[in-house]
């Protein structure tokens, strides 16, 4: 189990897109449309951790314009897409960012975000996350994949940091909004 002081250090959150920020499905229409569910929650999520000082960046082995339109309205411009390395990729995101890899998190859920576990200093899983996978995260969530582990996650993230309180309080207080 992480201590709240590890969560604390994170300045880069990357995340694998397919049964993390979705659960995994892809639907394909007649048409060959293609279609992901997303949780609003996690958008949310992504969004204050991003306004809050934290790096967020997408790692993931396909292409698809619902990933890229996904980041854009959330913000998120670290996008990287049909990535075979994922280990070698999220150093890359971290020197080209000027993070230390001591301050770098991976999100993942299957076999091949395994590399990048091993590079990245904190690693989470969502609780369906394969076996293999939750057994080598450093923290793995209460939450499914798409169903708000990584909000889950930059909670826990913004928590330790100290902000989480202002960040309420601002919601309150001040009538903040935010993508979701």
């Amino acid at each position: 189990m992480m201590k709240d002081e590890e969560f604390a250090k994170i300045r880069l959150l990357a995340l694998d897109v397919d049964g993390v920020m979705t659960d995994g499905s892809i639907i394909i229409g007649q048409e060959d449309e293609l279609s992901k569910h997303f949780n609003v929650r996690d958008g949310l999520g992504i969004s204050l951790a991003m306004r809050n000082g934290i790096q967020v960046a997408l790692i993931t082995g396909r292409h698809s314009e619902i990933v890229l339109h996904r980041a854009m309205e959330l913000g998120v411009s670290n996008v990287y897409e049909n990535v075979i390395y994922k280990g070698k990729t999220l150093v890359e995101a971290a020197q080209r960012l000027g993070i230390p890899m001591e301050a770098v998190a991976f999100m993942g859920d299957d076999l091949n975000d395994l590399p990048a576990f091993s590079r990245a200093a904190y690693s989470f899983a969502p609780k369906d996350a394969a076996p293999e996978v939750a057994a080598r995260a450093d923290y793995v969530c209460e939450k499914k994949g798409g169903e708000g582990a990584v909000r889950e996650v930059c909670e826990k993230i913004l928590k330790a940091k100290g902000l989480w309180d202002g960040i309420v309080e601002g919601y309150l207080v001040k009538g903040y909004g935010d993508r979701q």
